[in-house]
Order: C-alpha cells, then structure tokens, then sequence
C-alpha cells in the first residue's frame, strides 16, 4: 500500500480453514465468489490479534454508507464477539480488500441511536442480520471501515518523498483526532464526561502508526544515515531524543483512553495539544535535517 504508515500485512495472513476457498477465490476473481456468496456484497478485512499480533483475514458481508463500509459483528448468530472484532478494538488499523481495489482504514465500532439507525437499515438490506439479533442476547457490533487518508496519488520516487507521505499521513490522523474531540466535548447533550470510540479508535490508530514509524526509523533510517552522514550525527541525536519525548507524549494518551468513559476531558485536550506541538516541531525539524540526503537515495530501495 503506499499510504502508510500502517501495520504491514503479510501476503500469508492466517486464514481460518473454512474461509481459505473463498478467500482464495475472491482474490482470483476481483471480489467475485460463488456458492452461498454469490452475487453478495463481500469484502476481505485483515486485522491484527488482539493477543497473538498475528494477522488474520476474514470475509465478511458488508453494507456501503456514503465513502465509508459497514460490517456486522454477528459471528453466524454465535453467542460471543468474533475475533476480527475484538481485534479492532486493540488495533483499530485494518487492511480492506472490495473487489480488485486494497486499501488501509480505521475501525470504528458505532454507538448508540447512530448504530441502531444503522442496523435498522442493514437489515432491511439483509434481513439475516436481524435473525442472528434476534437469538442472542449480545448487541450485534455494527463496525465502521473509514478508509485512511489518501496522500498525493503520485508514486514517490526516492526516500524523501517518502518520509514526506508518511508525515504527513501523521499530521492528517492528528487533525482528524483533534476536530472529533473539539466537536464530542462541545456537544450540549453529550452526557458523559469520557471519550466516545470514534475519538478512542481514530487516537489510537495514531498512536500505533507513529509507534512502527519511529521504530522503523530507530532500526533502519536513522543508523544508516549515520553511516552515510558522520556530519549529521548531533541532529540525528536530537531526532532520537524527540522520539523518546513523543513516545512518553503518546503512553499518556493512551493512558488516559484506557477508560474512554471516565476520561477527563481537560486533560485528554492537553495531553492532545502537548501531542501536537511536540510532533509538529518534530517532524519539520527531520524534513528540514533529513529530506536533501533522502532525496538521492531511490524509492523503492534498489
């Protein structure tokens, strides 16, 4: 994909053995399935393990609302969660298959009259749902796929552009995250004191992402440039100091997500603003450092 930063996905995610035919057969045929899938909406949804971080790819039915897929967590009326749910709820980033078209998006399990106005609709699309409701005693999930910020989809050509697609994938998620907090805590009739999953997910998908981006750049990027640039060493010290501030930065936040219901909210703007601050400064001092060496070197690496 080339909008990462995003949990890689590997070409031989785990796939329960009764769902390889049709996984395989999908991906043979552009989306298209026969048997008891035929003519259905279905798509491929990869998702890391909660426990295990092992990738997992499940195919499931889905429901399109405006730019964004809908997809139920009925587990065939079982009477717990399926995995792929409690999977986004621990990393929201998930990797979705429609069709030929692959893309990165973020998980969003709704909440209250959104999710029962939703589920009124699917059902009306697939009534089956409403069967499944109906014999267990569990809230069927009904799970949001919002696809990721698309970034300029012009392919880069060497490292810098690279580093640029990816800060700025950065820079859009943390936007994104402060305008859904500024809107929910604004709210005249939100009635609670926490956070809703839509910020909870959205926040922590940024976390995530910009914890496996600076650890690539801990392990890979920044040693090499090292080799490469003995005159760089004092900024690229520096670099390494702001990714330890901005990992203590984001263990708050994710501190204080961990009880999205009690979390307060003055402190969740101002560990956001902290976030910000420290991030914005930090990324336009690695262009202003990094970007004239990364231009020379190709992408992708020969």
């Amino acid at each position: 994909m080339s909008q990462v930063p995003h949990p890689s996905v590997a070409p031989e995610a785990r796939v329960h053995g009764f769902n390889r035919p049709i996984v395989e057969e999908f991906r043979a045929n552009e989306g298209r399935v026969g048997g008891p899938f035929e003519g259905g909406d279905l798509l491929l949804l990869t998702t890391v393990g909660a426990k295990s971080g092992l990738e997992q790819t499940s195919p499931l039915a889905y429901i399109r609302d405006e730019s964004r897929l809908l997809v139920v967590g009925s587990a065939g009326g079982s009477p717990s969660h399926p995995a792929w749910y409690r999977n986004v709820l621990a990393h929201p980033m998930v990797r979705v298959e429609v069709g030929s078209e692959t893309y990165a998006a973020v998980a969003v399990p709704t909440e209250g009259d959104q999710r029962r106005q939703l589920f009124e609709r699917i059902v009306q699309i697939a009534p089956g749902f409403a069967d499944y409701q109906a014999n267990v005693t569990r809230t069927l999930p009904v799970v949001a796929l919002e696809r990721s910020y698309v970034a300029d989809p012009r392919e880069a050509t060497n490292l810098a552009e690279k580093l640029v697609e990816i800060h700025d994938w950065l820079r859009h998620q943390l936007r994104d995250v402060r305008r859904e907090a500024d809107a929910y805590f604004a709210a005249p009739n939100r009635g609670k004191v926490g956070l809703n999953l839509q910020i909870r997910q959205h926040c922590l998908a940024f976390c995530e992402s910009l914890q496996v981006h600076h650890a690539g750049e801990d392990q890979g990027m920044l040693p090499e440039m090292e080799r490469q640039h003995p005159e760089l060493a004092k900024q690229i010290g520096r670099l390494r100091d702001e990714h330890r501030t901005v990992a203590r930065i984001k263990g708050d936040l994710e501190t204080l997500m961990a009880d999205i219901e009690g979390a307060d909210p003055e402190q969740f703007r101002c560990e956001l603003e902290k976030m910000t601050s420290e991030l914005e400064a930090h990324l336009e001092y690695e262009e202003e450092t990094l970007l004239p060496p990364l231009s020379a070197i190709p992408f992708p690496p020969r």
